[in-house]
């Protein structure tokens, strides 16, 4: 008798553990052979509520690490991807990938990684400023994380989109909640593994699978998410998420799927993207003629 093969069903990651979908939905992920290569959890509107509640309980101590700190983090992400490349180049060549087309990606990502990771302790000195005023007072301005943030990934790109949404959400001190590809998976559900992996805490980085057309709507309605990235071109999912976006005042950015392919997809206005600006007033104290103390 042949023997058959048992499917591995990759879960969902949300507060740093991998639980099934709370629906018991799944679908099957076929190959470029149409072979069935996995099952794949079919997130519903409850398991994103969860991931938010995880990713709202993280933000304050993810905030309020250094940013030093945080650097190292997304190195370590970085480290344990290049110690993992064969399986991620594996993985996108199943999904139909070819080859050189699926090593340039992996390195890409790794690359990305560790780029976001130098931004880390220097975005708030580049966008920060001391702003001139008429007054006894200094007066600084300076980017903090918003808090948590929805993505919509590139349905095109199962790793190098993750990434891309990933790593200046983070790098910035917000915590996130991340629809991966719906066609293109297993890359965006091993990565989870390696975040798991990598010292990131429990609740910043949460990771769905499933379908945009059933989700979108929840990520732009949810009362407690901070702002939206969106990696797509489907017209009408955009102009709804914007209307339903607008109700929370939350900020949404679109960005075309190729973009992140194009090395100006990095830098640090993505970062700034889900930053706000703090500004902060300090009395200057007069302690005698024409000298003054904090």
């Amino acid at each position: 008798m042949a023997r058959l093969d048992i499917l591995k069903t990759y879960k969902i990651y949300i507060g740093g553990q991998f639980p099934r979908t709370e629906s018991g939905r799944y679908y099957p992920l076929k190959g470029k052979d149409k072979t069935i290569l996995a099952n794949v959890c079919l997130s519903s509107r409850k398991d994103f509520r969860n991931a938010v509640v995880a990713a709202r309980s993280a933000v304050a101590g993810w905030s309020s690490r250094s940013g030093f700190n945080r650097g190292q983090i997304l190195y370590r992400i970085a480290e344990m991807l290049e110690g993992r490349k064969k399986q991620f180049i594996s993985e996108l060549i199943l999904q139909g990938v070819a080859a050189p087309a699926a090593e340039t990606e992996v390195n890409l990502s790794i690359d990305r990684l560790v780029y976001y990771a130098g931004w880390c302790d220097k975005y708030q000195a580049l966008f920060g400023t001391i702003n001139p005023v008429a007054s006894s007072h200094f007066n600084f301005s300076v980017p903090e994380p918003m808090g948590v943030v929805a993505a919509i990934a590139p349905e095109d790109q199962s790793l190098l989109g993750m990434v891309t949404v990933i790593a200046p959400i983070i790098a910035g001190g917000n915590t996130c909640i991340v629809l991966a590809s719906e066609s293109k998976p297993l890359c965006a559900v091993t990565f989870a593994e390696v975040i798991h992996s990598s010292d990131v805490p429990a609740g910043v980085v949460n990771i769905l699978t499933g379908s945009s057309a059933e989700l979108h709507s929840h990520f732009a309605s949810h009362m407690d998410i901070n702002a939206l990235v969106y990696y797509g071109n489907n017209a009408a999912q955009i102009k709804l998420m914007q209307e339903q976006a607008s109700t929370s005042v939350k900020r949404m950015f679109v960005h075309a799927p190729a973009t992140a392919k194009d090395p100006k997809a990095q830098g640090p206005y993505q970062i700034m993207d889900v930053q706000e600006i703090k500004t902060t007033w300090h009395p200057i104290e007069q302690i005698g003629p024409g000298k003054a103390g904090y």
